[in-house]
């Protein structure tokens, strides 16, 4: 039986303001901002928008218990229009913007993905898909992974474990050996091949309440695990926090562990993480075409500070260098331990 999201439940969580509220609440924990202070650190501001990260809507055939979107097989009206699409193309061909990274939901449930992928890359762009696996395996997908290789699209795959239960536990049953067919099946096609010039980056996020291990180390442990039993390459492993927004969110409520995991996060607050968290580079742009200094403030409802362009249609790179970081609670998540980002550890 399919999980309902947040949404379809009519949860209170569905509500992004209620969600900030929350975090907000938490008044055992210092703010973001007055931690940066603390610190002897500035406001967070932009560089420059180097990243789009375009989130092309919330419909997806999965329901992970982690998932801070609270995609789902029931967010059928969360799905970016053409119109749109042509917006961020326009934003990105009139910029220098070199990277679109095309997250969702699952990005290739949208009707208009692979038109969009082919445009971009007439434009000579590096694009990002970042791919639940499971749906290469999916009836009327099962052609996307050679779609992807022919349009040379970078895969940033999500796979929590190298363990059947633990990924299973999160992303439902069944998910693991899905995934495993999906990675081999990228793999024949040349992903993660050595020379192919195919990128396949997987992402790894903590089942439960831990922060994520030294990345190399995970890294080298995943590499051998799957190689020994699947014999499936890769390019690199990213390991990324689980973020107290949406289904997560709701999950440590329901565990009475928000107070605990939170405090968690601001407690491994690192300094040093904070001059390369990913709001610095990166833009985000939800499925609407409104913008966001992050995909986790897009989620909450938190727009572009005051001054700043709301829509991509007005998108001005000048404008957006050098904005001030709309910040709250949930910012310790990019900044505990080694910090995370779509890229992976910061540090």
């Amino acid at each position: 039986m399919t999980q309902l999201s947040l949404l379809r439940q009519g949860h209170e969580l569905a509500d992004p303001a209620v969600q900030v509220d929350r975090l907000n609440g938490a008044t055992f924990v210092l703010g973001f901002a007055e931690t940066l202070a603390a610190h002897q650190l500035p406001v967070l501001t932009s560089e420059k928008v180097e990243i789009l990260q375009i989130n092309v809507g919330k419909l997806c055939n999965q329901t992970c218990s982690h998932c801070h979107v609270d995609a789902g097989p029931d967010r059928h009206a969360e799905n970016m229009q053409r119109e749109t699409f042509e917006d961020c193309l326009a934003a990105v061909a009139n910029s220098d913007i070199q990277t679109v990274d095309i997250t969702g939901g699952a990005p290739e449930m949208n009707p208009h993905f692979r038109w969009f992928v082919e445009e971009l890359r007439k434009l000579d762009r590096h694009v990002i898909d970042r791919c639940n696996l499971t749906i290469l395996m999916a009836n009327g997908y099962e052609d996307t992974g050679q779609f992807l290789a022919d349009q040379q699209v970078e895969v940033v795959a999500s796979l929590p474990c190298y363990l059947e239960e633990n990924t299973d536990a999160q992303r439902g049953d069944g998910v693991f050996q899905k995934s495993i067919a999906a990675l081999q099946k990228l793999n024949a096609l040349g992903y993660g091949q050595p020379e192919s010039g195919l990128e396949l980056s997987l992402v790894f996020n903590p089942v439960g309440t831990g922060l994520p291990p030294d990345q190399q180390s995970l890294e080298d442990a995943y590499r051998e695990q799957l190689r020994s039993r699947f014999q499936i390459e890769f390019t690199r492993l990213y390991t990324v926090t689980n973020m107290p927004i949406s289904r997560y969110l709701e999950d440590l409520i329901r565990q009475e562990k928000f107070e605990d995991y939170l405090t968690k996060l601001a407690n491994a607050f690192n300094p040093a993480t904070v001059a390369g968290v990913m709001c610095r580079t990166t833009l985000s742009v939800d499925y609407r075409g409104y913008l966001y200094d992050c995909d986790f403030n897009q989620m909450l409802d938190l727009p572009l500070a005051e001054g700043q362009p709301r829509h991509i249609r007005d998108f001005n790179a000048d404008l957006l260098a050098g904005r001030e970081i709309v910040t709250a609670r949930h910012c310790f998540g990019c900044t505990a331990g080694a910090g995370s980002s779509c890229q992976g550890a910061v540090t």
